[in-house]
């Protein structure tokens, strides 16, 4: 299973950008899938997932600026990025909690990441 994710780049403070991600590979269905970023000088943390069943959650540093959407058919996530801040620069990462097989077992992936610089 891989995961794609591309759109990331520079922007002003106050765009936007908009990331997606899209998986592939052998496999029976997609659970939860989400979006984290690692800026310079912190961890990993949680922005954004959304359940097969489009349910959200979203950090509180994005809530009403970040929206996470998914196209089951493709596999894909997205995440559209508005009112961006100087803060919001980090390396964004994809997740995806994946169900290989019939078993009931559920395996995790990472995405490569994509850069999202903020100037002000």
């Amino acid at each position: 299973v891989q995961l794609q994710a591309s759109g990331g780049g520079l922007v002003q403070a106050g765009g936007s950008l908009r990331l997606s991600c899209a998986g592939s590979g052998r496999f029976l269905s997609i659970n939860r899938m989400g979006w984290y970023r690692q800026g310079p000088l912190n961890e990993r943390e949680l922005v954004a997932t959304i359940e097969a069943s489009g349910a959200t959650n979203y950090a509180n540093s994005v809530k009403g600026r970040f929206t996470i959407s998914r196209d089951n058919a493709r596999n894909t996530v997205y995440l559209q990025m508005n009112s961006l801040k100087p803060e919001d620069t980090a390396v964004y990462y994809c997740k995806a909690i994946v169900r290989r097989d019939a078993s009931a077992a559920l395996h995790q992936y990472w995405g490569q990441g994509t850069l999202v610089t903020v100037s002000s």
